[in-house]
């Protein structure tokens, strides 16, 4: 393995598990992606979006009442979801119904949510 420079002391580096890992981290550009669509979910109002469509397929005028927003606050949320591919809607008359593009939000959203109640019950 060709030496780098290495800003720590230790004389023990593991070079093959080094190798290993390195050939598991995925590019920059897969990285920088994956940061965006965490900030896109990092969103208080987003989040709230996200979740009520969690356990439910909703049209924006629903999603306004029960988060009590406006229909332009909303639509602007909902745009970004879809422009990241979090969310599907489908046209049926003058209403837009949304919902979770796929399964894989749901389980990351609850993932998180199971492992952030678990921090919280470990420091209480």
């Amino acid at each position: 393995m060709k030496s780098k420079n290495i800003i720590c002391d230790c004389f023990a580096a593991n070079e093959n598990l080094i190798a290993e890992i390195t050939n598991k981290i995925p590019i920059d550009y897969e990285i920088e992606k994956l940061c965006s669509w965490f900030k896109i979910i990092g969103d208080k109002t987003r989040m709230k979006i996200l979740w009520t469509l969690i356990n439910s397929e909703m049209c924006v005028c629903d999603i306004c009442v029960l988060l009590n927003m406006t229909k332009s606050a909303i639509s602007h949320q909902l745009k970004v979801l879809k422009d990241y591919n979090m969310l599907k809607s489908r046209k049926q008359g003058k209403h837009i119904y949304y919902s979770l593009d796929d399964n894989h939000v749901k389980e990351i959203i609850n993932i998180a949510y199971n492992h952030q109640r678990h921090i919280e019950k470990d420091i209480k």
